[in-house]
């Protein structure tokens, strides 16, 4: 990994409020033109990674660089935009006043009408934006991310509040600006939307990194996979198999879970001769989050009550 591959990055960082320990040694790197999910349950340490890689708290120990400079430079924080889930917006401007005025603090702003395009706002240029909507303020509040051209794009749950058309054109956005290089780091708490659209993921649990890689690689950790079918097989008889770890019924499908997939094909095709539509699917980046980060709790637990 070259120093002009990493956008930015955090170096064995430690912080602390207090007693709590936010981050504990945490290694992170942002490539260039990748997205980056950031996941973790409530209080693992996402907000406090993404404060630090801004500039607005600093580490207790380790380091944090963004484009190998200070984060609080003007000259780092010239290539990054920004959308958070709060933002205070002068409610009396226009949109496209709001848009002007961000733009001005960057060195090679994007045009307004090509903002408003990637954004999907035209239509919401004229108007003022304390009479928007909570999904049209989002669409703004991407808008003035973006307006910059920034190589490094922080979005913290960008699609909340949006309809599906919106969260779609987001989406499709968001895919352009890493096709021309921009690195965007991405909290959700949709998976699948970090499952969609993540180059590499990575799991904090506690403050710590628990799982990176990509979002194969973080499948890979569980070894289940499902089986949809239409069959008239009995459930309690599907349960009783020793290979099912689950077995439901999902309208007419029949949907069965297990970490001996093959096993259980051969079995079901030999009770059932008429098994059609049959589907096996891998387990998503959901059920592997869940796994991850229950595990990480368990280890966790552990060690504080030895």
């Amino acid at each position: 990994m070259t120093r002009q591959s990493t956008r930015a990055q955090l170096h064995k960082v430690v912080k602390r409020y207090g007693a709590v320990t936010a981050l504990d040694h945490v290694d992170l790197q942002v490539r260039r033109g990748e997205l980056l999910a950031l996941l973790g349950v409530n209080g693992a340490g996402k907000t406090t990674a993404v404060s630090l890689l801004l500039g607005l708290q600093r580490p207790d120990e380790g380091r944090v660089e963004l484009f190998d400079l200070d984060p609080q430079s003007l000259a780092a924080r010239r290539r990054v935009g920004v959308m958070l889930q709060d933002a205070m917006l002068q409610a009396v401007l226009r949109v496209d006043e709001l848009v002007r005025l961000t733009s001005s603090y960057y060195p090679r702003p994007l045009p307004l009408q090509e903002v408003a395009r990637r954004a999907g706002i035209e239509e919401l240029l004229p108007r003022r934006y304390g009479k928007l909507s909570g999904g049209q303020k989002r669409r703004v509040q991407f808008a003035l991310a973006i307006c910059g051209d920034p190589q490094l794009l922080f979005l913290d749950e960008p699609t909340v509040g949006l309809d599906h058309g919106a969260r779609t054109a987001m989406w499709k956005s968001l895919r352009e600006l890493v096709a021309r290089g921009c690195s965007i780091v991405l909290t959700t708490h949709y998976l699948e939307e970090a499952e969609s659209l993540a180059d590499r993921v990575a799991v904090l649990s506690r403050g710590r990194l628990v799982a990176e890689g990509s979002v194969d690689e973080i499948r890979a950790h569980v070894a289940q996979r499902r089986i949809r079918c239409i069959s008239e097989l009995n459930l309690e008889m599907l349960r009783g198999w020793p290979e099912v770890t689950q077995a439901r019924r999902d309208g007419e499908r029949l949907e069965v879970v297990s970490d001996e997939i093959e096993a259980v094909l051969r079995r079901l095709l030999a009770a059932d001769p008429n098994l059609r539509e049959l589907e096996v699917r891998r387990a998503g980046l959901a059920e592997a989050f869940v796994e991850i980060t229950t595990d990480a709790e368990a280890r966790t637990e552990r060690k504080e009550a030895a």
